[in-house]
This record gives structure tokens, C-alpha cells and sequence, in this order.
């Protein structure tokens, strides 16, 4: 535990340095690729705000970049994850198309203007309060554009943030407990809600794997922003390191040693976790790691009940666009 406490304490232990590179060689395959991004935050001991950028992949999320900054709330300004950002952008291989999910908190000018400048699509979730101008000149708040329950409203060519052009979809659904309006860079449709909600599946069990499900980073006691920086990028390399584990697993035919599941219910990264642990109990080398596949499979689906939730048609009873 000393030497472990001295290694994530150490200033030389960089992601630049160890974890970059391997990242790197696991997307080898992805060149020419369409890469869905997620950017998100989560609140460790209300103390400390960890950033990340995350690949959605296998129905949860692979860290590209990460920080961990003092201070209590989930809300941050584009100063502050901006490093985070620019971290990524040497990491996607060449040719690879980029779009940016995002939530209610990273509604900012400044955040759509670098995505713009770097030519990332991108898809933020608009907060209630937010003046949209339409083409005809009239603004309204966002509150006061949603649709009546199960309708749709998609709005093209809006302005918001002063001068940001974009477009705008609204939708109000029971299952979905409050209405979504998505702004995006792209025309609206109903498939916006689509690429949107991938940002669910992903980042939210990945958070949840960091701090309980797979590794326990709340037992660490460690109350330094350095040393859970270098902690969590252990982490991600370990967790890189458990998929491409289990993706061999998976390829061999062996996934029902530790899944029962007629489908695969267990993620990624608890199937590689316990072929490790086996390994490791067995005294047997880790096996040569595969790069990450081009094609990202279907999430796990533990139960009927998720299953259903995930394969669920969703219908509106009406679609109304605005152009103008």
C-alpha cells in the first residue's frame, strides 16, 4: 500500500505517458470511424468534480480524458473542462468523423464554438430557461416550445447563445418523466432523440463502475486532486485492459463460464474482471489483447425487463417541423 500511495502520488505518472499510448493502439482498427463522445461530470465525497470525455462503446463508456478538480459541484464553465477537451483531440485516428453528447450543464457558447472549431458534430440537452430566436425573428424560451404530451416539435434553423446557428427538437413523453429539447448541429428528426439518448446508456454505469460496481474508488480515502488524477487513470487502463479481456472471452466461446445469461448480461468489463481474477487464481499469462472492434455490440441485457426497455419502439402521436 505504501508503494501504491508513493506511485499515484508520483507527478512523473501521467496519462500522456502510459495511458495515451495504449488507448491509442486499442483503436488502431477505427480509422475512417464515426466516434460518439460523451462528455459528463461526477461529484466524489461532495469534495471533488471529476471531468470526463468517454468513447460510448458496448453500451458503456471507455475514458479518453479525464481531471479531477476541488471543488463540490457537478456544474462546471468551459475553462474548466476545456483541458479535458483539448486532451482528446489527438486521440481519435485519422479520418475519424466526432460527435460530442452533452448534458443541461455544458450549455455553453464557448463549448459550441470550439466544437465548431474543430469540426465535431455535436448534441447538447437545452436547459428550460434558454431563449431560442426562430428564422421568423420571434424568441421564446424553450419552456414555452415544448409539445403537448407524446408529440414532437423539431425546429430548424434557430439561433441561440447570441450567435450560435443551430437546430432544435422537443419531444414530451410519459416514459420519459420530464420533456427533452436537444439542440444540434444537425437537421432535427426523430432519430436526434435517438443519438442523444446513447449518452444514458453510457456514462451514468460507467460512473457507477468507477465507485462501486467494479472498483471501489469511494474505499480509496485518497483526498488529493494528483493523486485520484493518477488513481483514475489507472483505473481507466485497467478498464481498457478488462474489455479487451473480455472480448477474447467472448471470441473463444467461453462467456458462459461466468454469464448464464441466454444473451450477454454482464458488461464488458465485469466479464474481463473475472477472467482476470481466474487467471490470476490459476497462475495463467492475461492472453494477447485484441483491439477494439469496429462495430460497437448491443449493451448487456441482465434481465427481460431491460431488454424490453432497450428493444422499446417509441411513437409520437404527432410530428410538427417549424422552418420557418
Amino acid at each position: 500500500m505504501e508503494r501504491l500511495n508513493y506511485f499515484v502520488h508520483n507527478p512523473k505518472i501521467t496519462a500522456e505517458t502510459f495511458y495515451f499510448p495504449m488507448l491509442q493502439q486499442f483503436l488502431n482498427s477505427w480509422e475512417g470511424m464515426a466516434m460518439t463522445l460523451t462528455l459528463d461530470t461526477s461529484v466524489l465525497w461532495d469534495e471533488y468534480c471529476l471531468i470526463e470525455v468517454c468513447l460510448v462503446w458496448g453500451g458503456r463508456s471507455i475514458p479518453l480524458g479525464q481531471t479531477v478538480l476541488s471543488h463540490s459541484s457537478a456544474t462546471d464553465g468551459f475553462e474548466d473542462y476545456c483541458p479535458v477537451l483539448e486532451t482528446t483531440l489527438r486521440l481519435p485516428p485519422p479520418g475519424c468523423s466526432v460527435t460530442l453528447l452533452a448534458d443541461r450543464g455544458f450549455e455553453h457558447g464557448a463549448l459550441i464554438r470550439w466544437l465548431r472549431e474543430y469540426q465535431w458534430s455535436w448534441a447538447i440537452r437545452a436547459k428550460s430557461d434558454l431563449n431560442i430566436t426562430r428564422s421568423n425573428g420571434k424568441t421564446s424560451a424553450v419552456a414555452d416550445l415544448l409539445p403537448p404530451e407524446g408529440e414532437a416539435y423539431l425546429f430548424r434553423e434557430v439561433t441561440v447563445l447570441q450567435d450560435i446557428q443551430c437546430h432544435l427538437a422537443t419531444a414530451n413523453l410519459a416514459l420519459a418523466r420530464q420533456p427533452w429539447a436537444v439542440l444540434s448541429d444537425v437537421p432535427p428528426s426523430l432519430q436526434t432523440f435517438e443519438v442523444y439518448g446513447q449518452r444514458f446508456g453510457g456514462i451514468e454505469p460507467h460512473f457507477k463502475d468507477y465507485k462501486s460496481a467494479g472498483f471501489e474508488l469511494i474505499c480509496s480515502h485518497l483526498r488529493d486532486p494528483q493523486a485520484l488524477n493518477c488513481l483514475l487513470m489507472l483505473l481507466a487502463a485497467a478498464t481498457l485492459i478488462a474489455i479487451a479481456v473480455a472480448l477474447v472471452v467472448v471470441h473463444e466461446g467461453r462467456r458462459k463460464i461466468f454469464d448464464w445469461h441466454s444473451l450477454r448480461g454482464f458488461s464488458f468489463l465485469q466479464l474481463g474482471l473475472r477472467e482476470i481474477q481466474r487467471l490470476c487464481y490459476q497462475r495463467l499469462p492475461i492472453p494477447l489483447l485484441p483491439t477494439l472492434p469496429r462495430k460497437s455490440p448491443p449493451p448487456a441485457t441482465a434481465s427481460l425487463k431491460k431488454r424490453t426497455h432497450i428493444e422499446q419502439q417509441i411513437e409520437f402521436s404527432r410530428i410538427t417541423v417549424f422552418s420557418t
